[in-house]
């Protein structure tokens, strides 16, 4: 079954200020900051590599307007730098409204063979990444009033088992419980804190270094036949980033068939 067609904008978030982290590139982080751009957002991207972050911020800029997108680099392991990204989204945009936590990293090692270095670099990525950029977001959102919504990405992993994925599935399973629990505190000023969790979202560079097996196996367990491509877990990080989504927080919202 083919993908259905692009969705179109519907000003979903206009006069928003957005920040995504791991943003550059053609993954689910460039196509939320394009998807959240083309529904009315201010964006600052980010992410750990700068010559490819640079090239999209470019992109982005002279699709949608240099005044609407800023970049800086970002290692979310960074507590310095993970703070200054921050202090530039209120810099340019004013305050900080949608924070798009996307930055994480994988690996495949049994647990007898895994390193102590595998295991932490890829909790630190992908767990504790996510809870300095929720941390920072959380304390500016309720030091500015008005409420905000943060989006975090987890996995389906996080929900069931996988040989090789020990480090991952924890660390996905840990965004989850974090994100619930951050939701129950930031529902005292206003602000919601929700996660996608995507099983297999596919794009070409991607597709060119995964084998054609692996992918027929995998594509096979989708409940439509094919992967999902990055701008259709964008577009439900954008319903949770808008107000269609104002009574929703501390969900995990599965973009597949596969959450059990």
């Amino acid at each position: 079954m083919p993908p259905p067609p692009y969705v179109p904008g519907h000003a979903l978030l206009n006069g928003r200020s957005a920040v995504v982290t791991a943003a550059a590139g053609a993954g689910i982080g460039g196509a939320t900051a394009r998807r959240l751009l083309e529904e009315g957002a201010r964006v600052v991207v980010s992410d750990a590599h700068a010559r490819r972050l640079k090239e999209s911020a470019e992109e982005l800029a002279d699709a949608f307007g240099a005044d609407r997108v800023a970049a800086l680099p970002c290692d979310v392991t960074d507590e310095a730098q993970v703070a200054a990204l921050f202090d530039l989204a209120e810099e340019r945009h004013g305050r900080l409204d949608v924070v798009v936590n996307n930055a994480g990293l994988g690996g495949t090692a049994d647990l007898v063979d895994m390193t102590y270095e595998q295991w932490e670099k890829v909790l630190d990525v992908t767990l504790n990444g996510t809870f300095r950029c929720t941390r920072a977001a959380l304390r500016r959102m309720k030091a500015e009033g008005g409420g905000g919504v943060i989006v975090n990405n987890s996995s389906v992993i996080g929900w069931r088992a996988q040989r090789g994925q020990a480090h991952y599935a924890a660390a996905k399973a840990g965004v989850m419980a974090l994100t619930r629990c951050a939701a129950l505190e930031a529902a005292a000023f206003g602000v919601r804190v929700n996660a996608v969790a995507p099983s297999l979202a596919m794009h070409p560079h991607l597709v060119k270094v995964t084998t054609p097996e692996l992918l027929q196996e995998l594509t096979a367990r989708e409940a439509f036949g094919r992967y999902a491509e990055p701008w259709e877990v964008a577009n439900v990080i954008v319903f949770l980033a808008s107000g269609y989504s104002s009574y929703m927080t501390g969900e995990i919202v599965s973009v597949s068939s596969q959450h059990a």
